[in-house]
């Protein structure tokens, strides 16, 4: 089925070891797509153009969808594979892995489509109504979602599917490859081969082709892998049985919902902050995208451990499960609260790498940033919860957490706090809204798992070394 190596990561380290073995990649990988997402912002703020800058924050929520269509193929496919591989059920592995790839090819290229014959109300829907802004926004997302769309969200796929055979290093050095490729090639296409003025399109056109070469990777490692790999993609009717497209969409519905709501609550935030001008509208996207940093090391940990927790359960080993997500979420939870302490103390000097001009931008890029880490340990809490729901095939449950993280509590928020403390009311409603999601998410957990003990025991599961499928233990 899998390596014995990869199998004694699976079932025999230390619950630290197995979860740092696979989390670290995935963090790395994160990190770096989250410094390639700056770097945009980085060398666009060099031309102290707060149009152009507004414009790459507009474009954002629509480049951000393609992660989205991803996640729900990728996280669900994730899910399902490793299941399978702790079951033992290799033909399930195939059949999974077929569907997760032409259905997210399929569903990208429908997405890029639409944008294609809506753009113009799509940009001014996502807060590009400014004529500057709108120009530098259209064309930035034509490069980077419409024509590279697909790129983007099959090679984010292949990660996530490397990922849930105890790959991760190859899957992150994909991700990573692509990053640092967008950040070598930016400059070259802003400031050399295009002309002054289109230094937005310079950095669609740099992530677009970037990747490009990481889902050209991904191609290569799966040939050399194919003799080693149960990952299938030739397409076949078999991957419409045997649950398989129920199974996926189960498990990475709530991945989907969650970078959709994502998207649509920081429309909102662009969209309310545009009403206060220019300046806090920039603000606000560089300030998001600061923070993105720490929230990308906790998605890191989070799907890192996805495989672990998915396998283990799959394999009746609940006690090692439990472990090894309790061990995530501390990590997770550290990790985030050293990030608020830096951004605490250095938000402005934070800021100020993007932001070059002495205009407004910087003091309320400054404030927002503080606003923003003080959520970070609590949707530390709340994120990696999601993950472990998502890697049991829980929908239900990871569903209600996504869409209370992001949408059904915030934006009412943002609307009511707007109101009672104007521009930055607005921005309080997230840490708010994390901290009530960490609440929620602790005692679904508990909840959940003193269930499934108990029917587990009942049952006999825990002593039996056969696999067992989640409808054997609810």
């Amino acid at each position: 089925m899998i390596s014995e190596k990869e199998k004694d990561i699976f079932e025999n380290r230390s619950v630290w070891e197995a979860v740092m073995h696979l989390a670290l990649p995935t963090v790395l990988g994160q990190i770096i797509l989250v410094i390639y997402n700056m770097a945009d912002t980085f060398f666009v703020g060099l031309t102290k153009n707060d149009a152009m800058l507004s414009a790459v924050t507009v474009a954002m929520p629509a480049f951000l969808i393609l992660s989205a269509i991803s996640n729900l193929f990728g996280i669900g496919g994730a899910s399902v594979i490793s299941r399978a591989l702790g079951a033992g059920d290799t033909e399930r592995v195939r059949e999974a892995s077929a569907f997760a790839f032409w259905a997210c090819a399929a569903g990208t290229v429908l997405y890029c489509l639409l944008c294609l014959l809506f753009l113009d109300p799509l940009v001014d829907l996502l807060g590009g109504a400014h004529p500057e802004v709108h120009r530098h926004a259209v064309s930035y997302m034509k490069a980077c979602v419409i024509f590279g769309g697909l790129a983007a969200s099959l090679s984010t796929l292949l990660s996530h599917l490397l990922r849930s055979e105890g790959k991760a290093t190859l899957a992150s050095t994909g991700i990573m490859l692509g990053g640092v490729l967008n950040i070598a090639l930016d400059p070259l296409f802003m400031f050399r081969i295009l002309a002054p003025g289109q230094e937005a399109l310079g950095a669609a056109i740099a992530t677009a082709l970037s990747n490009l070469i990481a889902l050209v990777y991904f191609a290569v490692v799966l040939w050399k892998l194919r003799n080693k790999t149960r990952l299938f993609f030739r397409p076949s009717a078999r991957m419409f049985r045997h649950e398989i497209p129920q199974d996926i969409f189960s498990a990475g519905i709530p991945a989907c919902m969650m970078t959709l709501c994502e998207n649509i609550s920081y429309a909102v935030l662009d969209k309310l902050m545009s009403l206060s001008g220019v300046e806090a509208q920039a603000g606000i996207g560089v300030a998001k995208k600061v923070n993105m940093l720490a929230h990308s090391i906790v998605r890191g940990i989070a799907q890192g451990a996805l495989p672990l927790l998915a396998y283990n359960y799959a394999a009746r080993r609940l006690e090692r499960m439990k472990a090894c997500f309790k061990a995530a979420r501390l990590l997770a939870v550290a990790v985030a609260s050293v990030c608020m302490g830096l951004s605490l103390c250095l938000a402005r000097p934070l800021i100020s790498l993007f932001i070059h001009s002495g205009s407004a931008s910087l003091g309320f890029g400054t404030a927002f940033l503080r606003i923003l880490c003080l959520g970070g340990p609590f949707s530390a809490a709340a994120y990696t919860a999601i993950s472990f729901f998502q890697a049991l095939g829980e929908g239900r449950r990871s569903f209600l957490l996504a869409v209370l993280r992001k949408g059904l509590l915030d934006i009412p928020l943002m609307f009511v706090l707007g109101n009672l403390i104007p521009v930055y009311g607005i921005v309080i409603a997230t840490p708010l809204t994390d901290l009530v999601c960490s609440i929620i998410s602790v005692m679904l957990f508990n909840a959940y798992t003193q269930h499934l003990t108990h029917r587990a025991k009942k049952s006999g599961i825990v002593s039996s070394s056969a696999p067992i499928r989640a409808k054997e233990v609810l």
